[in-house]
């Protein structure tokens, strides 16, 4: 029910830009701007998780940007996940050319929340998000769906105030891959997305349950990278010339 109400009062009340207040517009020019107007870029956590894959960033997580993400999932302005999508999607572009190997659709798998958080927000802001980069992709000539294969096998502690490490050892071995996901795996080139990366942690943890699902049925190496929204402004790496 709480979905179905957020779905009709977003088309029947009023709206304001999500990341400024701005009236009458759910995303105004100028947070449109913050959110993707720039190439994505790589992005490392200090200190990197073992087993995270390389990852893709659109924006700093600060002010519009925050504000913007936090509107969607938090509040749920659900329209926001199509701009959100515009903004994943930058990023799930540069981590498929990063390396320049494989082939295949690109397959992007939605790191899992918890089910309780859903459950509250009464949505899946990952997928939702994740949905929208792959239509974006598509609507721009790059084949891609959303593969979502991941799912949690344990409860996990509330990661926030942990450490670093403390979020690792809170994840470990805390998901796995759906029966059958394995063999879906070695269809296409395989993105993991997220809407942020603070500590790696979670995609770290995501990362290891997809090689561990592939190398069941298949021994060549996962092509595997990572995109999400946003991360800290300090977890982008410098440009080099």
């Amino acid at each position: 029910m709480r979905g179905w109400w957020r779905e009709i009062s977003g088309l029947v009340l009023p709206v304001a830009c999500g990341g400024c207040g701005t009236p009458r517009t759910p995303l105004c020019e100028e947070c449109a701007w913050a959110l993707y107007g720039s190439l994505a870029r790589r992005a490392r956590p200090v200190p990197e998780p073992p087993g995270l894959p390389v990852v893709h960033a659109a924006a700093p997580y600060a002010d519009a940007v925050r504000a913007l993400l936090l509107a969607h999932k938090e509040r749920g302005m659900l329209g926001l996940a199509r701009p959100l999508g515009v903004a994943l999607a930058g990023a799930v572009r540069g981590s498929a050319s990063s390396t320049g190997r494989g082939t295949g659709p690109l397959l992007l798998v939605p790191v899992p929340s918890a089910r309780r958080a859903v459950r509250a927000r009464g949505h899946d802001a990952v997928r939702r998000m994740a949905l929208a980069a792959a239509g974006e992709l598509r609507r721009t000539g790059t084949e891609a769906r959303v593969l979502p294969v991941l799912r949690q096998r344990r409860d996990v502690a509330d990661q926030a105030g942990l450490t670093a490490r403390m979020r690792v050892e809170n994840l470990a071995a805390a998901l796995d891959v759906a029966a059958a996901g394995g063999r879906l795996l070695a269809d296409g080139r395989v993105v993991l997305v997220d809407d942020l990366m603070t500590t790696g942690a979670s995609l770290a943890e995501a990362a290891r349950a997809l090689r561990a699902a592939s190398a069941l049925r298949f021994p060549g190496p996962l092509w595997l990278g990572a995109a999400v929204v946003a991360v800290p402004p300090l977890s982008f790496e410098m440009r080099r010339n």
